[in-house]
């Protein structure tokens, strides 16, 4: 899937898979990390998703990364911020109180980027690739997180071979994972989506 695919969904705003409120199972299942207040998250991927916030309000530092400047730019606007130019590399994008947002390829983030993180939220990354990204996605994504670190991922199943959102199996997510030192199904539940029914689940992942 190419950069242009996602710079013209936001141009376009055709962002269904954008999610207007917080989602429940993030504030279900978060307190499972028993993270402390300061602890650094990472959400990959991260568009202009509300859930942002509501870990910022936990106590959280929030590295969000990010293709579309547009989705960043919202998030901006929508919420009253203001931040200053972030300085990288390989990134534009934000630095705000406890918050920054870098704009551009996921696969530039470095070890360097996260070393304080303690955790990662993935609600909207792994199932908006494509199979073929998706082994390198978390390939890339355990090779840079600290050791310790824990991943909360929501993923989704459903019979249709559309997307994104995309499909993933629990198996696959198994599989992608397995260097990981564990992986555990928090939670399971039958849900709808555009009216077709779907499975969400939830796992912690510990690096």
């Amino acid at each position: 899937m190419e950069h242009h695919y996602w710079h013209e969904r936001w141009s376009l705003k055709q962002i269904g898979f954008h999610q207007a409120e917080i989602n429940p199972l993030l504030q279900r299942f978060w307190p499972t990390l028993k993270l402390a207040p300061g602890d650094e998250v990472l959400v990959p991927l991260c568009g202009k998703s509300k859930d942002m916030l509501w870990l910022h309000r936990q106590g959280h530092p929030v590295l969000g990364v990010e293709l579309s400047q547009l989705a960043l730019q919202a998030f901006i606007d929508e919420h009253g911020l203001s931040g200053k130019p972030v300085q990288h590399d390989h990134y534009c994008g934000y630095n705000l109180p406890d918050m920054t947002l870098l704009c551009g390829d996921f696969f530039h983030l470095s070890a360097q980027d996260c070393r304080e993180v303690r955790a990662v939220y993935d609600r909207a990354a792994l199932v908006a690739l494509p199979p073929a990204m998706r082994a390198d996605y978390a390939r890339h994504l355990l090779e840079i997180l600290p050791k310790g670190c824990q991943i909360l991922l929501i993923s989704m199943e459903y019979s249709t071979s559309g997307g994104p959102p995309f499909s993933v199996e629990q198996a696959e997510i198994e599989r992608l994972f397995a260097p990981a030192h564990g992986l555990v199904l928090l939670h399971r539940e039958e849900s709808v989506f555009k009216g077709m029914p779907l499975v969400e689940k939830v796992y912690l992942i510990r690096v």
